[in-house]
């Protein structure tokens, strides 16, 4: 069994956080220290957004991926294709999402070919969602 991830990240707004985590993600609030901190389950794993105002919101450097610009740095969580395309269709009713890229193959017929998205939390924190059709293919070169 794979044993869950822990990440804390920076957030400049602990409302507006939560409204996005829990409304678009869809996570599960947990524990929280009002006007400090609040703890999200991602897929099973514990994202913790410390509050922190100096936080800039802008777009992060990118790196090149497959031929496209991707944040540097991002995060997210690998999930099957089917729950990728499911949370994809969630994401793309809510208004709010800004979408730094729209849902695609990346390494189409290649080892490791995936479907991936990111999006921009209300922070400026990049997120990249990512689904494979096999957990072989996560690794796969």
């Amino acid at each position: 069994m794979v044993q869950p991830f822990h990440l804390a990240f920076p957030v400049t707004d602990l409302e507006a956080t939560k409204q996005f985590y829990q409304r678009c993600l869809g996570c599960r609030i947990g524990r929280e220290s009002p006007g400090a901190w609040v703890d999200f389950d991602l897929y099973g794993h514990q994202l913790s957004a410390h509050l922190r105002p100096k936080t800039t919101g802008e777009l992060p450097n990118s790196g090149q991926v497959d031929g496209d610009a991707v944040p540097i740095p991002h995060f997210g969580v690998v999930l099957t294709m089917d729950q990728w395309q499911q949370l994809a269709t969630r994401l793309q009713s809510h208004e709010e999402v800004q979408w730094i890229m729209q849902p695609k193959t990346r390494f189409a017929g290649e080892p490791g070919e995936q479907g991936t998205f990111f999006i921009m939390d209300p922070s400026g924190n990049a997120l990249e969602f990512k689904g494979f059709k096999s957990s072989e293919a996560l690794f796969a070169v």
